[in-house]
């Protein structure tokens, strides 16, 4: 165990998660990500990160398992629709974040008249 997790909550988890894990949690599963999902007996449900803490990182079938939508623990042999994208996590402030085309007054057609 690092020192870093003494002084810092953005390293993977919190001391105090660390020892909730240690003494409580009981390990159902991990995703792709390798994000890895813990249960306590008191049906409480935590993820620990693999590396920086965000949590849209999570995949939307663990998403429903952790908020107790679903009970049954997600598999990775789920089978996913061809219209189904793999998951993403928010790609604001980054390279492949969305920027919209840029609309400009005079390629609009109006359906209207203005009132004079």
């Amino acid at each position: 165990m690092s020192i870093k997790i003494f002084f810092t909550w953005w390293n993977k988890q919190t001391f105090g998660t660390f020892l909730k894990t240690l003494f409580f949690g009981k390990f159902v599963g991990s995703d792709e990500y390798g994000n890895k999902y813990y249960q306590s007996k008191s049906n409480e449900r935590w993820v620990i990160y693999s590396n920086k803490i965000e949590a849209t990182k999570i995949t939307s079938n663990w998403y429903l398992w952790m908020h107790h939508t679903i009970d049954k623990i997600p598999d990775k042999q789920s089978n996913k629709y061809s219209w189904q994208k793999n998951h993403l996590e928010n790609q604001t402030g980054s390279i492949n974040k969305f920027k919209p085309v840029k609309i400009r007054k005079n390629n609009i057609k109006k359906k209207y008249e203005t009132w004079k």
